[in-house]
């Protein structure tokens, strides 16, 4: 664990570089060294409440959602093609695909929505694994 965080808080290519928040649960994985590590790259480790399951839902909604969409349908060649899928992945989350717990609407939408004047276009995103069909603005 002591290499995954090295790798996470390299100032150069790591997932952690410019940020100073890192919430985790209370896995015995992320032992004091861990910690100790990250607070030496200026990473403070915010670990969740005892005995609080309920805290991670998010996150592992989150990660499910990754996981059935992403991870289980493409083989990855290098953790470059992993952070592409990703990065595509996240723009397409953020702002293409609809969500039922805010009654169908995108988190935020590129554009107007519903418009019914302009040309209908597909944007596709991971060679067609994901599509989102916009209208061009007027």
């Amino acid at each position: 664990m002591m290499q995954v965080a090295r790798m996470l808080t390299d100032p150069f290519d790591g997932f952690l570089r410019q940020k100073t928040f890192l919430i985790m649960d209370r896995d015995s994985i992320f032992g004091e060294a861990f910690r100790r590590e990250l607070r030496e790259n200026g990473v403070r480790s915010l670990r969740s409440p005892p005995s609080a399951p309920n805290c991670n839902a998010n996150a592992e909604r989150f990660v499910g959602t990754i996981r059935r969409e992403v991870t289980d349908r493409m083989i990855f060649f290098g953790a470059e093609s992993l952070r592409h899928a990703l990065r595509e992945h996240a723009l397409h989350y953020g702002s293409e695909r609809n969500h039922q717990g805010i009654g169908n609407n995108l988190i935020a939408p590129n554009g107007p929505i519903g418009s019914t004047v302009g040309r209908i276009r597909c944007r596709s995103r991971l060679r067609g694994m994901f599509n989102y069909y916009h209208r061009d603005v007027a």
